[in-house]
Protein backbone atom coordinates (compact mmCIF):
# COMPACT_ATOMS: atom_id res chain seq x y z
CA UNK A 1 0.00 0.00 0.00
CA UNK A 2 1.01 3.83 -0.83
CA UNK A 3 0.50 6.47 1.38
CA UNK A 4 0.73 10.07 0.25
CA UNK A 5 0.47 12.99 2.02
CA UNK A 6 -1.72 15.73 1.33
CA UNK A 7 -1.40 19.49 2.75
CA UNK A 8 -4.33 21.87 2.72
CA UNK A 9 -4.30 24.89 1.01
CA UNK A 10 -3.07 26.93 4.44
CA UNK A 11 -0.05 24.78 4.31
CA UNK A 12 0.73 25.17 0.66
CA UNK A 13 0.25 28.95 1.37
CA UNK A 14 2.70 29.18 4.53
CA UNK A 15 4.94 26.74 2.55
CA UNK A 16 4.91 28.68 -0.17
CA UNK A 17 5.39 31.72 1.40
CA UNK A 18 8.44 30.26 3.59
CA UNK A 19 10.20 30.07 0.34
CA UNK A 20 9.19 32.74 -1.39
CA UNK A 21 11.10 34.60 1.46
CA UNK A 22 14.49 31.98 1.58
CA UNK A 23 14.89 32.98 -2.00
CA UNK A 24 14.69 36.78 -2.03
CA UNK A 25 16.78 36.53 0.96
CA UNK A 26 19.44 34.01 -1.06
CA UNK A 27 19.00 37.03 -3.79
CA UNK A 28 20.01 39.60 -1.98
CA UNK A 29 23.04 38.25 -0.20
CA UNK A 30 24.70 36.94 -3.55
CA UNK A 31 23.33 40.48 -5.35
CA UNK A 32 25.26 42.36 -2.49
CA UNK A 33 28.24 39.84 -2.74
CA UNK A 34 28.55 40.56 -6.27
CA UNK A 35 28.58 44.23 -6.13
CA UNK A 36 31.09 44.23 -3.14
CA UNK A 37 33.40 42.33 -5.91
CA UNK A 38 32.83 44.76 -8.69
CA UNK A 39 33.38 47.55 -6.45
CA UNK A 40 36.82 46.36 -4.93
CA UNK A 41 37.87 45.10 -8.59
CA UNK A 42 37.21 48.73 -10.02
CA UNK A 43 38.83 50.68 -7.08
CA UNK A 44 41.66 48.49 -6.79
CA UNK A 45 44.76 50.38 -7.65
CA UNK A 46 43.29 53.45 -7.59
CA UNK A 47 45.09 56.00 -5.70
CA UNK A 48 43.37 57.46 -2.53
CA UNK A 49 43.03 58.04 0.96
CA UNK A 50 43.39 54.93 3.02
CA UNK A 51 39.94 53.92 4.04
CA UNK A 52 37.73 54.15 7.17
CA UNK A 53 38.16 50.31 8.39
CA UNK A 54 41.74 50.51 7.80
CA UNK A 55 42.03 53.57 9.83
CA UNK A 56 39.79 51.83 12.39
CA UNK A 57 41.81 48.62 12.69
CA UNK A 58 45.81 50.72 13.28
CA UNK A 59 43.79 53.30 15.11
CA UNK A 60 45.22 56.06 13.15
CA UNK A 61 44.45 59.62 14.49
CA UNK A 62 44.49 62.82 12.28
CA UNK A 63 44.79 65.40 14.68
CA UNK A 64 47.40 67.78 14.04
CA UNK A 65 49.81 68.26 17.62
CA UNK A 66 48.99 71.66 19.11
CA UNK A 67 51.78 74.40 19.42
CA UNK A 68 51.93 73.49 22.19
CA UNK A 69 52.06 70.09 22.45
CA UNK A 70 55.25 69.37 20.22
CA UNK A 71 56.50 72.73 21.80
CA UNK A 72 56.38 70.51 25.00
CA UNK A 73 57.71 67.34 23.36
CA UNK A 74 60.83 66.31 25.03
CA UNK A 75 63.58 63.16 24.00
CA UNK A 76 67.16 61.96 25.44
CA UNK A 77 69.87 64.30 24.27
CA UNK A 78 71.34 62.03 21.78
CA UNK A 79 67.70 61.33 19.99
CA UNK A 80 66.01 63.02 17.09
CA UNK A 81 63.60 65.55 18.27
CA UNK A 82 62.26 66.97 15.05
CA UNK A 83 62.23 66.63 11.67
CA UNK A 84 61.70 69.78 9.13
CA UNK A 85 61.49 69.59 5.24
CA UNK A 86 60.69 73.31 3.75
CA UNK A 87 60.25 72.34 0.56
CA UNK A 88 57.20 70.81 1.55
CA UNK A 89 55.73 72.54 4.44
CA UNK A 90 57.20 70.10 6.90
CA UNK A 91 58.03 72.33 10.45
CA UNK A 92 59.43 70.41 13.61
CA UNK A 93 57.41 67.15 12.90
CA UNK A 94 57.54 64.87 16.23
CA UNK A 95 59.79 61.94 16.04
CA UNK A 96 58.98 59.23 17.87
CA UNK A 97 60.53 55.73 18.71
CA UNK A 98 59.20 53.13 17.10
CA UNK A 99 60.29 49.24 16.67
CA UNK A 100 59.38 46.20 14.22
CA UNK A 101 56.13 44.17 15.47
CA UNK A 102 56.11 40.27 15.57
CA UNK A 103 55.82 39.95 11.97
CA UNK A 104 59.10 41.75 11.45
CA UNK A 105 57.11 45.25 9.85
CA UNK A 106 58.74 48.74 10.90
CA UNK A 107 56.07 50.60 13.24
CA UNK A 108 54.83 53.75 12.69
CA UNK A 109 53.20 56.59 14.63
CA UNK A 110 49.26 56.65 15.41
CA UNK A 111 48.99 60.52 14.50
CA UNK A 112 49.76 60.78 10.20
CA UNK A 113 51.14 64.23 11.51
CA UNK A 114 53.98 62.41 13.35
CA UNK A 115 57.21 60.43 12.19
CA UNK A 116 58.63 57.10 13.23
CA UNK A 117 62.97 56.91 14.08
CA UNK A 118 63.40 53.57 14.11
CA UNK A 119 64.84 53.31 17.17
CA UNK A 120 67.37 50.41 16.25
CA UNK A 121 69.20 52.96 13.44
CA UNK A 122 71.42 55.28 13.60
CA UNK A 123 71.06 58.73 15.74
CA UNK A 124 71.82 62.46 14.65
CA UNK A 125 75.40 63.42 14.55
CA UNK A 126 76.41 59.46 15.54
CA UNK A 127 77.92 59.25 12.08
CA UNK A 128 75.75 56.01 10.80
CA UNK A 129 72.27 55.68 8.60
CA UNK A 130 69.04 57.26 10.05
CA UNK A 131 65.83 55.71 9.34
CA UNK A 132 62.34 57.53 9.62
CA UNK A 133 59.03 56.59 8.43
CA UNK A 134 55.89 58.55 8.35
CA UNK A 135 51.91 58.10 7.05
CA UNK A 136 51.22 58.80 3.33
CA UNK A 137 47.99 60.16 4.86
CA UNK A 138 44.57 59.19 6.32
CA UNK A 139 40.88 58.58 5.19
CA UNK A 140 40.10 62.67 5.27
CA UNK A 141 43.65 64.04 5.86
CA UNK A 142 46.93 64.06 3.85
CA UNK A 143 49.92 62.48 6.20
CA UNK A 144 53.49 64.16 6.75
CA UNK A 145 54.98 62.47 3.93
CA UNK A 146 52.53 62.80 1.08
CA UNK A 147 54.84 64.62 -0.62
CA UNK A 148 57.96 63.52 -0.13
CA UNK A 149 57.98 62.13 -3.57
CA UNK A 150 58.49 65.44 -5.11
CA UNK A 151 61.50 66.37 -3.05
CA UNK A 152 64.82 66.15 -5.51
CA UNK A 153 68.71 65.71 -5.42
CA UNK A 154 69.67 69.35 -2.99
CA UNK A 155 66.23 69.72 -1.16
CA UNK A 156 67.79 69.77 2.41
CA UNK A 157 66.03 67.92 5.31
CA UNK A 158 66.57 69.05 8.95
CA UNK A 159 67.11 67.10 12.10
CA UNK A 160 66.75 68.84 15.93
CA UNK A 161 68.47 66.44 18.29
CA UNK A 162 66.76 66.15 21.61
CA UNK A 163 69.69 68.79 22.76
CA UNK A 164 68.61 71.36 20.27
CA UNK A 165 71.82 70.62 17.85
CA UNK A 166 70.82 70.98 14.31
CA UNK A 167 71.41 68.41 11.37
CA UNK A 168 71.19 68.72 7.89
CA UNK A 169 70.82 66.03 5.04
CA UNK A 170 70.98 66.81 1.19
CA UNK A 171 68.92 64.66 -0.90
CA UNK A 172 71.00 62.16 -3.04
CA UNK A 173 68.37 59.73 -4.26
CA UNK A 174 64.22 59.38 -4.04
CA UNK A 175 62.87 56.14 -5.60
CA UNK A 176 59.82 54.17 -5.35
CA UNK A 177 60.16 50.52 -5.06
CA UNK A 178 57.33 47.77 -5.82
CA UNK A 179 55.69 46.43 -2.21
CA UNK A 180 57.14 42.81 -3.89
CA UNK A 181 60.86 44.33 -3.41
CA UNK A 182 60.37 46.78 -0.65
CA UNK A 183 61.71 44.53 2.14
CA UNK A 184 64.66 43.58 -0.07
CA UNK A 185 65.36 47.22 -0.17
CA UNK A 186 65.59 47.51 3.09
CA UNK A 187 68.99 46.44 3.36
CA UNK A 188 70.07 49.35 1.01
CA UNK A 189 67.92 51.77 2.95
CA UNK A 190 70.20 51.27 6.38
CA UNK A 191 73.12 52.02 4.43
CA UNK A 192 74.68 55.73 3.31
CA UNK A 193 74.42 56.14 -0.13
CA UNK A 194 78.22 57.90 0.34
CA UNK A 195 80.24 55.29 2.08
CA UNK A 196 81.67 57.09 5.24
CA UNK A 197 79.13 59.62 5.59
CA UNK A 198 75.95 59.99 8.01
CA UNK A 199 72.73 59.73 5.96
CA UNK A 200 69.21 59.33 6.44
CA UNK A 201 66.32 57.62 4.76
CA UNK A 202 62.88 58.62 4.83
CA UNK A 203 60.03 55.83 3.87
CA UNK A 204 56.70 56.41 2.88
CA UNK A 205 53.86 54.88 1.06
CA UNK A 206 52.80 55.68 -2.05
CA UNK A 207 51.61 54.85 -6.09
CA UNK A 208 48.61 52.77 -6.15
CA UNK A 209 45.61 51.70 -3.57
CA UNK A 210 45.07 47.74 -2.87
CA UNK A 211 41.65 47.14 -1.23
CA UNK A 212 42.47 43.53 -1.29
CA UNK A 213 45.90 44.04 0.69
CA UNK A 214 44.48 47.18 2.31
CA UNK A 215 47.57 48.76 1.47
CA UNK A 216 49.76 50.97 -0.82
CA UNK A 217 51.42 49.17 -3.73
CA UNK A 218 54.94 50.98 -3.15
CA UNK A 219 57.19 52.40 -0.77
CA UNK A 220 58.81 55.96 -1.28
CA UNK A 221 62.45 55.59 -0.11
CA UNK A 222 64.53 59.54 0.10
CA UNK A 223 67.83 58.82 0.70
CA UNK A 224 69.82 61.80 1.67
CA UNK A 225 73.47 62.38 3.42
CA UNK A 226 75.12 64.55 5.81
CA UNK A 227 76.45 68.00 5.27
CA UNK A 228 78.18 71.00 6.82
CA UNK A 229 77.13 74.10 7.41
Amino acid sequence: MSLKIKLGWKETVKWVAWSLLFLVIAIFFVRVATWEDYYYREKEGSERAITEDVLEEVELEEVEPTEQEVKEYKVAADRPRYLSIEKLGINKARVLPVGVNASGELGTPNNIFDVGWYDASGKPGEGKTMLIDGHNGGPNVYGVFKKTPDLVDGDIIVVERGDGEIFKYSVVENIAVSLDESDNYMATALKSPEVGKESLTLITCTGEWSQTQKTYLSRQFTRAIIVKD
